[in-house]
């Protein structure tokens, strides 16, 4: 299988892996905080069986994080596997203030049915 694209679907909160068939072979549920600090807030990472080991977690926290960066935003990572590959990407991932993640934190509590 080729490089999935990864594709913003902001309106429902998923940044997808898309194969070239266009089927979701994974994604990253996310939401925007927009305060204290506008921050992208990844809650969990999907991928679908079949293609799991293929790097496709890894390709969408990469995007992730790019996307931060080219809207200016922080990453507030809820999610355990973004967490842990944004620790082994120091390079290409920022740490978070401690106040931005109980922000995100305290949302997430206010909308329990979201995630």
């Amino acid at each position: 299988m080729s490089d999935p694209e990864i594709r913003d679907d902001r309106a429902a909160g998923r940044l997808e892996a898309v194969s070239a068939g266009g089927e979701v072979v994974g994604r990253i549920e996310y939401f925007v905080l927009d305060s204290p600090e506008r921050a992208l807030v990844p809650v969990h990472t999907i991928v679908e069986p079949a293609h799991e080991g293929k790097g496709i977690a890894g390709s969408l926290a990469r995007e992730l994080y790019a996307l931060a960066g080219r809207e200016h935003s922080a990453v507030a990572s809820l999610c355990p596997y973004v967490t842990k590959w944004a620790e082994r990407h120091p390079g290409e991932a920022t740490p978070t203030d401690q106040d931005l993640l109980t922000a995100a934190k305290d949302w997430l509590r206010a909308h329990p049915g979201r995630y």
